[in-house]
């Protein structure tokens, strides 16, 4: 059984949101982090990191100076190293669950994230992620890996995958639920 299970799709298909449900399903000590849109009148100005245990830190805004870009976005490798990587240590070290939301353009702007995601992976301790829906060599990497499922969300399949994919973590983590 592959025990590192990420969720593919659109965006605005409802990755996070069979996430936030499954997490919240499985009553289980997760570590990782999630990105969250920020907005101001209506539209988006950017991303936020955000650390399972609750750190924060800009992941990217439009107005941000960087020497790495996604689009109209300066990306803040500080932050993501920062909030990013170490919330991968610590579920790494503690957690019974580590959650990587997402794999994506951003977060493949630091070397130093890249690694910690990979050492995420090789861990004894299920992940549970979202990955973009694009090919690069890192993203093509983590998918073709052994020990990674990878689930794709649709209009259709939506509503029902936060079932499946609960079923799936159980059955990897086993009784301890």
């Amino acid at each position: 059984m592959k025990k590192n299970l990420f969720l593919t799709g659109p965006p605005g298909i409802g990755k996070t949101t069979v996430i936030r449900a499954v997490i919240e399903e499985l009553e289980i000590d997760v570590g990782g982090f999630y990105t969250s849109e920020v907005r101001r009148g209506g539209d988006r100005i950017g991303f936020d990191i955000i650390d399972m245990r609750g750190g924060r830190g800009i992941l990217a805004r439009v107005d941000l100076r960087s020497p790495n870009r996604v689009g109209k976005y300066g990306v803040n490798r500080a932050d993501l190293e920062r909030v990013g990587v170490s919330a991968l240590e610590r579920g790494i070290a503690v957690s019974g669950l580590i959650v990587m939301d997402e794999i994506g353009r951003m977060e493949l702007c630091s070397k130093s994230f890249q690694k910690a995601a990979i050492r995420a992976l090789d861990s004894g301790t299920p992940v549970l992620g979202t990955i973009q829906d694009r090919s690069n060599e890192f993203l093509d990497a983590v998918r073709a890996r052994d020990d990674v499922e990878v689930v794709r969300l649709t209009q259709g399949n939506r509503d029902t995958m936060r079932l499946v994919v609960a079923d799936k973590l159980k059955a990897i983590i086993g009784g301890g639920i």
